[in-house]
C-alpha cells in the first residue's frame, strides 16, 4: 500500500466499500472497454470518465442468493475484506453494471443468460433502492456469475477528499447476446472505446480521467485479447495515494503517478466530450 500523511487519517472522512467493473470486449483494434462520462451534477467525480461502479448494498451482505463462482470467502482474500463485505462487493459489481449499462451477468437454472430488456422495472427499483439485488435475484431465480468476474485492482480516495471511497475494481467481458447503452442518470455519454485510444484522448485533452481510471486502461492497454487479459496473474495490494498538503491533484502520489502526470501536462479538469 502506498502510504500517506502521518497522522492524517485520524481527521479524514469515513471510507465507503465501492465495487467499479471494468467491462471488456474484443475489437479489431484491440481490447475495448465500455466507458462513461459522468454528468457534473454528481457529487463524487462529476463530468469525469469513469466506469460503471458504485456503493455496496448493505442488505446484500449476508443473504442467502443463488451463486456460481469463487465463494465470498476466496473474494475476501483478494479484496482484503471479511466475507460478508466481499459479498456485498461482488453483488455490488454486478449491480451497478446492469444499473448503469444494462448489462447483466447472471444466468438462469439452465445457465442462459437473463434478457435485460425484459426486466426495466426490476432495473429502475434497483436504482431507487427500493430493491435489493438479492431480492431481485431470487424473485427471477437468477444465480449471480461470480465466476464471470475477475479482481483487478483495490483503490483508496485520498484522506483530502470529502467523499471517500474503499474501492475494488472487477474485470467482467462482455457476454454474449447483450448491449450496453446508456440509459442512466449518472452519465451524459456512454460508450465502447479502445483502451488505448482512450488514454491517448485523454492526453489530448479530450476527456479526463482519474488516477485509478487511467491506471486501469494503462493495464488493460497492454493484452492484446480478453483471453489474455482475464487470463493473467494479479497480486491485489490496496492504493492509497499520497497527499502533498495544497498541491491539489498534483501532489497525488500512486504507482506510475510520474507518467501520469507527464502526460497530463498542464490539463486541468475540463469541459469535455468523451
Amino acid at each position: 500500500m502506498t502510504s500517506t500523511t502521518p497522522g492524517a487519517e485520524a481527521v479524514s472522512a469515513p471510507l465507503r466499500d465501492a465495487a467499479t467493473v471494468v467491462l471488456v470486449r474484443d475489437a479489431a483494434e484491440g481490447i475495448e472497454v465500455f466507458l462513461q462520462r459522468r454528468v457534473k451534477q454528481m457529487a463524487f467525480a462529476g463530468g469525469m470518465t469513469v466506469f460503471p461502479g458504485g456503493g455496496v448494498d448493505k442488505r446484500d451482505a449476508d443473504a442467502d442468493l443463488a451463486w456460481t463462482g469463487p465463494d465470498a470467502a476466496w473474494w475476501a482474500t483478494q479484496f482484503a475484506s471479511d466475507a460478508e463485505t466481499a459479498q456485498a462487493l461482488v453483488c455490488a459489481a454486478v449491480r451497478e453494471t446492469f444499473e448503469e449499462c444494462g448489462v447483466l451477468l447472471a444466468t438462469d437454472a439452465d445457465g442462459t443468460f437473463a434478457d435485460p430488456d425484459g426486466l426495466s422495472d426490476d432495473r429502475r427499483r434497483l436504482v431507487e433502492k427500493s430493491l435489493s439485488f438479492a431480492q431481485f435475484l431470487t424473485s427471477r431465480g437468477l444465480t449471480l456469475r461470480a465466476d464471470l468476474l475477475r479482481p483487478l485492482a483495490h483503490w483508496i480516495t485520498p484522506v483530502n477528499e470529502k467523499r471517500r471511497y474503499d474501492t475494488r475494481f472487477f474485470l467482467a467481458a462482455m457476454p454474449d447476446g447483450q448491449h450496453a447503452d446508456a440509459e442512466t442518470t449518472e452519465a451524459e455519454v456512454a460508450r465502447w472505446v479502445n483502451a488505448r485510444v482512450a488514454i491517448d484522448s485523454w492526453a489530448e485533452g479530450k476527456h479526463f480521467l482519474m488516477p485509478p481510471t487511467w491506471s486501469q486502461l494503462h493495464y488493460v492497454s497492454g493484452f492484446s485479447t480478453i483471453d489474455e487479459l482475464l487470463g493473467a496473474e494479479r497480486v491485489i495490494e490496496p492504493i492509497l495515494p499520497n497527499v502533498t498538503p495544497g498541491a491539489g491533484l498534483a501532489g497525488l502520489g500512486f504507482p506510475n503517478s510520474d507518467e501520469y502526470f507527464r502526460t497530463l501536462g498542464d490539463q486541468k479538469p475540463p469541459e469535455i466530450t468523451l
